[in-house]
């Protein structure tokens, strides 16, 4: 007997890249259980699928960066702290020191569907009740209606695991000028935030005040302390976008607004920012 749940939860995370860096993404989490009839005549009651593996997923995946175990990228873990110093793209530095639970290492020499979910079956298998024999796990995008931006940030000020300083999702953006939908802004601003760092102007800080990350001149450094712990990054400027105000979908959406109200000062501005997939919040100007 096979068990089919879509759409069980949505993994918010980001992946390191040999190419491209962070890169923030989005998937819906689809999975089918393979096995026999328990005394309750189920494979596994619906409430425990939902409840039990979505927690796994959330605990082991979502909200963090994850970094697969063959990339060369300094990687270390030391007194339940991770750190890494790496160049991508065309010589674009990053480096970031963090709580061990800020990262995830996915074996394989990149993060793909087929090695997350290869690691997601490796960590989940071991927990499901003895009548259960395999686990199939899909991984996609939400299916694309518009344009959209990959982004990575931290929000120091939050009381969960966004407060990790590399996490990120894959993010529609919807504009409208006087309540007309117009593509070339949706456009504009999805190719200025393929593949961003948004940084907060608050927690930027001098490259000599870093304690365990060693910044380059071309970079951004960032520093914060949250209830998680201190984390650090050095970013490439190139690969940065820094914005007057916290990374919450809600001052993403305000703070673009502003900035297009500010080229259109005569129109009705609508921004529709998404925090990955079926959430965000809309701002007018």
């Amino acid at each position: 007997m096979i068990l089919f749940v879509d759409a069980l939860t949505v993994i918010d995370f980001s992946f390191l890249c040999p190419r491209r860096g962070a890169v923030g993404e989005s998937w819906i989490v689809d999975i089918t259980l393979k096995g026999d009839l328990n005394e309750e005549s189920m494979v596994l009651d619906f409430a425990k699928v939902k409840k039990q593996i979505k927690s796994i997923i959330d605990s082991k995946l979502d909200h963090k960066l994850a970094i697969p175990s063959e990339l060369a990228c300094n990687y270390q873990q030391q007194n339940e702290r991770v750190s890494f110093d790496y160049y991508f793209g065309d010589n674009h530095h990053m480096a970031m020191n963090a709580p061990a639970e800020a990262v995830c290492v996915i074996a394989g020499d990149a993060v793909t569907e087929e090695t997350t979910i290869a690691y997601l079956k490796s960590v989940i298998m071991p927990c499901m009740p003895d009548n259960v024999i395999d686990i199939g796990i899909e991984l996609r995008p939400e299916a694309a209606t518009g344009f959209y931006y990959h982004y990575s940030h931290g929000l120091k000020k939050h009381d969960g695991n966004c407060q990790r300083i590399i996490h990120g999702h894959r993010s529609l953006i919807g504009v409208k000028l006087n309540d007309i939908s117009m593509p070339r802004l949706q456009k504009l601003w999805a190719d200025k935030w393929s593949d961003i760092y948004l940084g907060s102007e608050e927690d930027l800080v001098s490259a000599a005040n870093l304690k365990h990350v060693k910044a380059d001149a071309e970079d951004y450094a960032f520093a914060y302390e949250s209830t998680q712990g201190y984390f650090e990054l050095a970013v490439a400027k190139k690969r940065c976008d820094i914005i007057p105000c916290d990374s919450t979908v809600e001052c993403i959406a305000e703070y673009l607004a502003q900035q297009i109200k500010q080229q259109h000062p005569d129109d009705k501005v609508e921004v529709r920012a998404y925090e990955g997939v079926g959430k965000g919040a809309i701002a007018y100007a």
